[in-house]
Formats: structure tokens, C-alpha cells, sequence
């Protein structure tokens, strides 16, 4: 199975304020399974697939400016408000894994993200991921606006990952099957 990222072309990086973009999809470091994570049933469980995801994002924010330094320094962070997980093909320990982001869409305090766990070198999909995340203004402990340099440096990244094919699965809801 091709992951969306093997499909598609890396974006010209480009700068703003003087901090290169990350390449269009951002693609993680490897990753590896901690033997602690495998459940009863001799696979990764689940919860531990949203702290991979969750890695992958928080090396995602480096890039955009929103990281531990930009709570430290601004008093900003990020909440995760919504997180729709599609568990697709077991993982197991020794897999090395690595994670794609996609940005999706962004506005003034929220930022649409959708990531792939992928199996890093047969690259098959395992889990996929849908999240809104909050701008958090963490003096008042309530969703804010994003400063407007990290807004152009979001908006910059979701134009560049526009170009890209829409990762398979966006938008999914929970639901029964039709009849």
C-alpha cells in the first residue's frame, strides 16, 4: 500500500522569518515501539498510537515556532479539541514507524491536521489520525488568536500541503454502516 506522502513531491522550501518551512508533508524522525506499549493481544495498543502521532506533531511544531519555547517565551500552547483515530493494520514491536502531517486548513486559533502512522520501511499505512488543536493563550487558559507571525508561518504550511492529494480517510466520521 503507497502511503499519500510516497505520492507526492516535496514543496520548495522557502523561509519566513528566517526559519526555513518544513517540507510539504512533514514526515517525522523514526520512530521505534516501546516494549511496555504491547498490549495482551501482542500488538502496539491503542493509546499508544496517539502518543506516536502526538510526537510526531510536537516535532511538526518546532517547525511552525509553537513549541516549548513559545509557550516559555509567549505563553502560547496548543490543546488538542477534537482526535478521530482509524486503526487500519496491526503494528508490532521491532516495526520502525514514522509519522506524516498534514496541515489541512488553518484560522486564527485552530489549526486541522491529519496524520499517518506508517510502517517506515515497508511503508504501509498502520493508523491514521484527524485532530482540530486550539490556540491556547495560556496565561488566561483559553483559545486566543495566533500572533501573526506564527499565523503567516501556519498559513504558509497549509498552502504548501494544498498542493498535495488529499490524504484517504479525511473527513471520516463514526457511524454504523448503511442498510
Amino acid at each position: 500500500m503507497m502511503t499519500s506522502a510516497s505520492a507526492a513531491k516535496d514543496a520548495t522550501k522557502t523561509t519566513i522569518n528566517d526559519m526555513p518551512l518544513p517540507p510539504a508533508p512533514f514526515v517525522s524522525s523514526l520512530m521505534q515501539i516501546e516494549p511496555q506499549w504491547i498490549d495482551y493481544n501482542g500488538h502496539l495498543n491503542m493509546a499508544y498510537y496517539n502518543v506516536m502521532m502526538d510526537r510526531a506533531i510536537d516535532q511538526m511544531w518546532l517547525h511552525l515556532g509553537i513549541g516549548p519555547d513559545y509557550m516559555k517565551e509567549r505563553h502560547g500552547s496548543t490543546f488538542t479539541a477534537e482526535c478521530h483515530v482509524r486503526y487500519l493494520r496491526e503494528i508490532h514491536l521491532g516495526d520502525p514507524v514514522q509519522v506524516t502531517v498534514y496541515l489541512l486548513a488553518a484560522d486564527e486559533k485552530r489549526i486541522h491536521t491529519f496524520e499517518e502512522l506508517c510502517h517506515a520501511t515497508e511503508g504501509w499505512i498502520s493508523a491514521t489520525s484527524e485532530n482540530m488543536t486550539l490556540h491556547i493563550d495560556m496565561n488566561a487558559r483559553k483559545a486566543a488568536a495566533f500572533p501573526p507571525d506564527i499565523r503567516a508561518r501556519i498559513q504558509a504550511v497549509v498552502d504548501s500541503h494544498a498542493a498535495l492529494p488529499r490524504p484517504e480517510g479525511t473527513g471520516r466520521k463514526v457511524a454504523m454502516p448503511s442498510k
